[in-house]
């Protein structure tokens, strides 16, 4: 079974992820920023805490104490503070403006990204593909988890995983979305830690399978 074929399995089994969950692009920002190391429940308290005022001019305009409150319940909230306002202030370059980002090269923006002390490659690409609508595969954890387990020779660091994945699909944005998600939901699901192969859509072809 080849990427293509476990794509299928999984949106066949799951359905549409309808990823990420956010209002605005913007938000998705934020949200890539806050999950660092922490779980998505304690971004979502954090995010409710801008009670409804979460856009750039006010993370701009917001000194860092009261930004490191708002967000105290995503950890490391000092820090990430900092991230909030280095993002912000890239994002401001383009006068907020979705549009104007995406008017730019895929690779431009990834390098400008990167560039954002607090963003790292995977934040980056979250931000690409789920803010602006970039064709940037998204790695993470469950990604590395699922070639390992599989497995799949994809490589076993980020840039390797990325180009595989994106050598071997096609560019776009809303199936390198989907995937990603429902990658996500399969480990959340059966592909944890410790395996649940049990209903697992993959559970027939994965040489991990614990069943």
């Amino acid at each position: 079974m080849n990427i293509h074929n476990i794509y299928n399995a999984l949106l066949s089994h799951y359905g549409d992820p309808h990823w990420w969950p956010a209002e605005t692009p913007y938000e998705v920002i934020v949200g890539a920023v806050l999950t660092q190391n922490t779980a998505w429940s304690n971004v979502e308290v954090a995010i409710a805490n801008f009670g409804g005022d979460l856009s750039p001019e006010f993370v701009a305009g917001a000194n860092i104490e009261t930004l490191s409150q708002i967000i105290k319940p995503a950890g490391s909230f000092n820090q990430k503070a900092g991230y909030l306002k280095t993002v912000t202030a890239w994002f401001a370059l383009y006068n907020y403006s979705v549009a104007a980002v995406q008017n730019e090269p895929l690779e431009k923006i990834r390098a400008e990204l990167r560039s954002v002390k607090g963003v790292g490659q995977e934040t980056a690409d979250s931000i690409l593909l789920y803010a602006f609508g970039f064709p940037s595969f998204v790695v993470d954890a469950y990604t590395h988890r699922l070639c390992e387990r599989y497995p799949i020779e994809a490589g076993k660091n980020y840039a390797a995983v990325k180009a595989y994945f994106e050598g071997n699909l096609p560019k776009s944005a809303e199936l390198y979305n989907n995937f990603h998600a429902l990658i996500v939901v399969n480990a959340k699901e059966h592909c944890r830690k410790k395996p649940s192969c049990a209903g697992c859509p993959l559970a027939g072809e994965c040489e991990k399978c614990v069943l």
